[in-house]
């Protein structure tokens, strides 16, 4: 019994090692987001609108570029547990070359952003400001996407304190860049929004350059990393890095756009639903950082197991990394069921919005705890490189059940505002739900299997 408690002990104390600086590099980008609307806001509200239009813009092929690179964690995390000190070295070259690749694929189609920001019916001078944000942010892509490919390997192999450390110092950063670009200090050119896009590209190159010189320093990291010379592209790798990143990307894709929908649909509701319904979402979204960081160091610690061949460590893993990502969700849930007011009234006072979205509040409680438990299968899956079998069941929750779903709900048989803005929302808890039962029978199935071979 001492054995076994000690067990859960060294890997609790693993997985939060992970878990607990990729928390702060999370807050630490979503702070960067905060500042940019903030220093743009008192510039003009046209500039704020633009910086908005414009993240949205830009923001989901980001993901692309975390998802895709993902496939690198997953990768060295086995090679890892395996002791394959040289396939982990040879990853990152190749990893490199296949995020410069995304990088500059991106580029043209963002200079050819006016026509779809004319749909929008925005007033002209917005849109010349978030096309000319845009097309500032995007020079910074190519620089993410690498930004990315070092976090990931690092991740793989369960440190990430360089992350954390290039996250926090690209978010102090920003502030003084965000100050020279927008208001034209210190002899920078005054370019508001177009200015907030500038001093965005910056960082993100600045990004790279320190999570590098971070990881060249760190005695821990160096028997990881490769020669310091130029290496050809290798087909085979980079096939495996896409074959299993790619499905991840396109899944943080296509969740992001579905919300973007339903946000959409609501906002047809008024304006009381749609500031209701952003409120219940933006308290998901910063509960979900905390869960998100738990998960993916759950991935990495199971994807440790795998390598090693144990089967028992494997299940330690899982086990350790679903209770404390269940425990996440499970305070989390408590604490915005005992104050749905106090944390609405961060918000707003508006007595309207107060009661529509004490309702939503309490919906998004339950569907934290439900998304907790998706979060645990879907992580424990990828680290099996099974990610073509979540992609699919999470695309199938979303869009072919939770949207049309929410859809007749809200819009069918909703009734007034509330009845539909719940409608939606207790749509999402169904889809969720269902994805969460599906690929934790399949976690479960997985588990019974023998241990994948590593290939040599």
């Amino acid at each position: 019994m001492a054995e076994q408690q000690h067990g859960w002990r060294a890997e609790c104390r693993a997985l939060l090692s992970i878990a607990g600086p990729m928390v702060v590099a999370q807050l630490a980008q979503v702070g960067t987001g905060v500042v940019d609307t903030v220093m743009a806001g008192h510039y003009s509200t046209s500039d704020l609108a633009a910086v908005a239009i414009g993240y949205n813009l830009w923001l989901p092929v980001y993901l692309v570029f975390i998802g895709v690179m993902l496939g690198t964690t997953t990768i060295i995390a086995q090679d890892f547990g395996a002791r394959r000190l040289q396939a982990i070295r040879d990853s990152l070259p190749q990893a490199l070359w296949l995020a410069l690749a995304l990088g500059l694929a991106v580029l043209p189609m963002y200079f050819l952003v006016d026509p779809v920001l004319s749909l929008l019916g925005i007033a002209e001078d917005t849109q010349a400001r978030a096309s000319g944000y845009v097309q500032a942010v995007v020079f910074g892509l190519p620089a993410a996407a690498i930004f990315q490919a070092l976090r990931c390997h690092t991740q793989g192999i369960g440190i990430m304190r360089p992350f954390a450390w290039a996250s926090v110092v690209g978010f102090i950063a920003n502030i003084p860049l965000n100050y020279a670009f927008i208001y034209g200090q210190w002899g920078a050119p005054e370019l508001g929004a177009v200015g907030c896009g500038v001093a965005t590209a910056i960082s993100m190159w600045l990004s790279p350059l320190l999570i590098c010189f971070y990881m060249t320093r760190a005695n821990s990291l160096k028997p990881y990393l490769p020669p310091l010379r130029l290496v050809r592209p290798n087909p085979q790798v980079l096939r495996n890095i896409w074959t299993l990143g790619f499905p991840m990307g396109l899944s943080f894709f296509l969740e992001v756009a579905v919300f973007s929908v339903i946000a959409l649909l609501i906002a047809r509701l008024g304006d009381t639903a749609m500031a209701s319904h952003q409120i219940a979402v933006n308290v998901w979204d910063v509960v979900y950082m905390f869960m998100i960081s738990t998960g993916s160091a759950l991935g990495t610690r199971v994807g440790h197991a795998i390598g090693s061949g144990d089967r028992a460590r494997v299940r330690l893993a899982f086990r350790c990394g679903g209770a404390v990502t269940g425990l996440v969700g499970l305070g989390c849930m408590l604490g915005l069921l005992a104050a749905p007011g106090l944390i609405i009234s961060l918000y707003t006072e508006d007595p309207t919005i107060h009661g529509m979205a004490f309702a939503l509040v309490q919906l998004a409680s339950l569907f934290i705890l439900i998304d907790a438990s998706q979060i645990v299968a879907t992580f424990t899956l990828r680290a099996f490189k099974d990610t073509m079998f979540p992609f699919l069941v999470l695309c199938s929750a979303y869009w072919f059940i939770t949207l049309p779903l929410g859809y007749w709900l809200s819009l069918q048989a909703g009734g007034d505002a509330q009845a539909g803005t719940v409608g939606f929302w207790k749509a999402m808890i169904i889809g969720v739900m269902l994805s969460a039962v599906i690929l934790m029978l399949r976690v479960i199935r997985t588990l019974r299997r023998p241990l994948p071979e590593l290939a040599e």
